[in-house]
């Protein structure tokens, strides 16, 4: 079997191709409302502190929530979890366009509404990850993974570059418009599974939260690739928050700068995991998660340092490649070790590092930024990520020695 073949042997499941289609058009709606939300704070406040807040506000539920998202992940039906949290989101996006086109919108409604939002994407990501397994296989599960990362980072592709035109030409009601209309698509994809009964499930001790901390606890496959995810989202929340500082404030280039920015970032991420889609196992993933890491601190120190914008736009590239390389190797090793029982527990985990830490990293750049301006917070970032990557490849490094001597 050719290597395209394998790539893309997960649309083989119709269930498959019918849930990545609608959500890659719901995604390209949520990332054109990413951007006209992070424009419409810098509009009404031109406070970094503020940008940074709203993040937080958006993700800390995440943080907070996921664990016990994950104990209902592994509880109850996912695709019904999915569906509520879906609806939740296309009721947030309404409601926000219409607060912004009847000009009632303040910085306030958006922090709540940011806050309700985080609590429904705590439920919604571990089920939804979750889920990958049950509309494949597990021989299948790497191709499925990656072909879902192909489909977020197309999105984040072409989100912002259409976010970014549609914030000048139309303002950002619109776009949340936008964003609720393109949710019926993945509504529908998911009324459309043919999915088989979810039998009965019996109480156990190893259902309970602690029984999950310890499995994924006592197991370094697991730890280590959700500690290294863990630090380096925190790392990737200041170039998220910064973002339109760095377009406009310094390059004077609008929003439709800070679009262009985002779209280079999901353009790397998008040929980074594609890549993946080309693997036969999970071998070698350890270094590509390693590897990632170390590149995108590097691509980040040039983002924050280099003096002319297309410059900017060539790190973000890179770093959206080097990222999302690591965050794909990250969830596909963890994926393929772990055990059933513990999986919507376990994708709990890997949603508190791989986006629960956004809020953190997101008030702390924020409040920085305020203080020592974009670029030092930006460098501090990228130094601590070559760091974490580093010290990742010689773990790895060191643990495939000790697999050659026991040999």
């Amino acid at each position: 079997m050719s290597e395209r073949s394998l790539a893309f042997r997960a649309l083989q499941y119709p269930n498959f191709r019918i849930f990545i289609a609608g959500l890659a058009i719901s995604l390209i709606g949520t990332w054109i409302q990413s951007v006209a939300l992070s424009w419409l704070i810098y509009r009404l406040t031109h406070s970094e502190f503020l940008q940074g807040m709203s993040n937080f506000c958006s993700h800390m539920p995440v943080l907070l929530l996921s664990p016990l998202a994950g104990l209902a992940a592994d509880r109850f039906p996912r695709h019904y979890i999915v569906r509520i949290t879906q609806t939740i989101f296309l009721a947030h996006a309404c409601l926000l366009a219409y607060l912004t086109l009847t000009h009632q919108v303040t910085v306030t409604q958006i922090l709540v509404l940011a806050s309700l939002l985080g609590c429904a994407n705590a439920f919604d990501i571990p089920a939804r990850q979750s889920l990958m397994i049950l509309l494949t296989s597990k021989e299948d599960l790497l191709g499925a993974i990656s072909l879902n990362s192909v489909a977020f980072n197309t999105a984040r592709t072409l989100g912002p570059s259409l976010g970014g035109v549609l914030v000048a030409t139309l303002g950002e009601g619109i776009c949340f418009s936008v964003n609720a209309v393109s949710f019926l698509a993945v509504l529908a994809s998911l009324w459309m599974l043919k999915l088989p009964p979810t039998p009965p499930r019996e109480r156990h001790s190893e259902e309970g939260l602690a029984a999950g901390v310890r499995y994924a606890w006592t197991r370094p496959a697991i730890r280590y690739p959700l500690a290294l995810c863990g630090i380096i989202t925190l790392t990737n929340a200041p170039p998220l928050v910064l973002g339109p500082f760095i377009a406009d404030g310094l390059f004077h280039q609008g929003a439709t700068g800070l679009g262009i920015l985002m779209a280079a970032f999901g353009l790397g991420a998008t040929v980074g995991v594609a890549q993946l889609a080309v693997k036969k196992s999970s071998d070698g993933l350890q270094s590509i998660a390693g590897q990632g890491a170390l590149f995108y601190g590097i691509a980040l120190l040039c983002y924050a340092l280099v003096p002319y914008f297309w410059m900017v736009v060539l790190c973000s590239f890179i770093a959206g490649y080097a990222y999302f390389r690591q965050n794909a190797a990250n969830n596909a090793l963890i994926q393929a070790v772990v055990d059933e029982k513990y999986r919507g527990r376990v994708m709990s985990f890997y949603t508190m590092m791989a986006v629960g830490m956004l809020p953190i990293g997101s008030f702390l750049a924020g409040w920085a930024a305020e203080r020592f301006g974009p670029r030092p917070v930006l460098a501090v970032s990228a130094i601590l990520a070559c760091a974490t990557g580093a010290a990742f490849l010689i773990y790895t490094r060191s643990m495939d020695a000790q697999e050659c001597s026991a040999q």
